[in-house]
């Protein structure tokens, strides 16, 4: 692949209701997409880091940065076999996974598109459709999380994960549990406690979870562990798990039973991909995670979350449960038994809509391959 331009966008979509974790409360998100064009095809990828570093130590600002000063200089100064070139050119940069799945993804889009296969079928997916689930965030009272309960259940959706923390926690959860006893429940701290609340989570044994995520530090392998021991419901790791070798670490030590896939966490789609199957050498059930994506990454994950490992419902609902207006058209929608459609077709350009990106849109920057080159030459004939 020749990449002859590359473009970023900064996009800031209001939220349809503010969704609040343990950590944070997001009334707009915030966004940058990355588009590369090359061989008269194009492709689309989204760095999903927040604002402000807590979720990870990533901003959109370092994003952009990275993605500036290192990463586009990089990508633009060679042509590419595969994406899986890039990602291996780029190993050297330690970290900033977010900033470089954002631009991978963008990668694999222009593939996709030049190959003439979708995503799904290059990653050798097995499912024409996949289930999904709703994230429910902290509300101000119990009444408006039932009311955003009973919403997704008469939507379609047949799992649903709570968010908690201490002080909203258990007690809610039995009310949910109360009502719904049949729905497929989950929760996510987003590591708000510590060892020492083991009794507590204990407490949540009794309500038939599917699973736990991330209920301690977001650095922790080592007292998930020991948490595990201690529980009957299964934790999921999502901030612990940033690579295929903490992954690995983390199944060894018998820190978790399942393991959320975020690929923007992870530093794209192959190395969420490697993690899908060490966990199915491993018989460790996986799912893909979300954070609130635009169309352009729903639309990946989705093709993600066809392969044989996925086998627990994704974060990967309808376009209408947090947009009220997402940046594709046709958006992703719900069908009546809880599944959504993974694409058949290759590349998500032709499914942008125009009108509404632009609106969402409030910082744009090109850059090109001549500029680049010819910064290189300048740089070598410096004495």
């Amino acid at each position: 692949m020749q990449i002859d331009r590359v473009e970023l966008r900064w996009l800031s979509m209001p939220l349809r209701t503010a969704f609040e974790t343990s950590f944070a409360r997001e009334t707009v998100k915030d966004c940058l997409l990355v588009r590369v064009q090359g061989e008269g095809a194009e492709g689309w990828g989204e760095v999903v880091a927040m604002k402000e570093p807590l979720y990870n130590e990533e901003t959109l600002r370092t994003c952009w940065h990275i993605l500036e000063d290192v990463l586009i200089p990089l990508t633009l100064e060679r042509d590419w076999d595969s994406p899986e070139a890039w990602c291996q050119a780029v190993s050297h940069v330690r970290r900033n996974y977010m900033a470089r799945a954002g631009l991978e993804a963008a990668l694999w889009d222009l593939y996709s598109a030049l190959q003439g296969h979708s995503l799904a079928q290059l990653w050798g997916g097995v499912r024409e459709r996949v289930e999904v689930g709703i994230s429910l965030g902290i509300e101000a009272n119990l009444p408006a999380l039932l009311a955003h309960v009973q919403s997704g259940v008469a939507e379609g959706y047949r799992r649903v994960k709570l968010k908690i923390k201490p002080g909203w926690d258990v007690a809610i959860v039995e009310e949910v549990r109360a009502r719904y006893p049949s729905l497929v429940l989950q929760v996510d701290a987003n590591s708000a406690y510590s060892l020492k609340d083991a009794t507590l989570l204990a407490g949540l044994d009794a309500l038939e979870l599917l699973l736990i995520e991330q209920p301690l530090s977001h650095d922790d392998i080592v007292d998930h562990a020991t948490l595990q021991k201690l529980l009957r419901t299964s934790i999921c790791l999502d901030e612990s798990i940033d690579n295929v070798h903490q992954c690995r670490r983390a199944l060894e030590l018998g820190s978790a039973r399942i393991i959320n896939v975020k690929p923007g966490r992870v530093g794209g789609y192959c190395a969420a991909r490697a993690i899908h199957d060490l966990c199915l050498s491993r018989g460790v059930p996986c799912w893909v995670g979300g954070m609130l994506e635009t169309g352009v990454g729903r639309l990946q994950n989705l093709a993600l979350a066809s392969l044989e490992n996925f086998t627990l419902p994704g974060d990967i609902s309808a376009s209408r449960r947090y947009f009220e207006r997402d940046i594709i058209e046709p958006e992703v929608v719900l069908e009546s038994d809880g599944c959504v459609r993974v694409p058949e077709v290759a590349g998500v350009g032709q499914w942008l809509d125009w009108k509404a990106l632009h609106s969402y849109t409030q910082r744009s920057e090109v850059f090109r391959r001549w500029t680049c080159l010819y910064s290189q030459f300048k740089l070598r004939l410096r004495p």
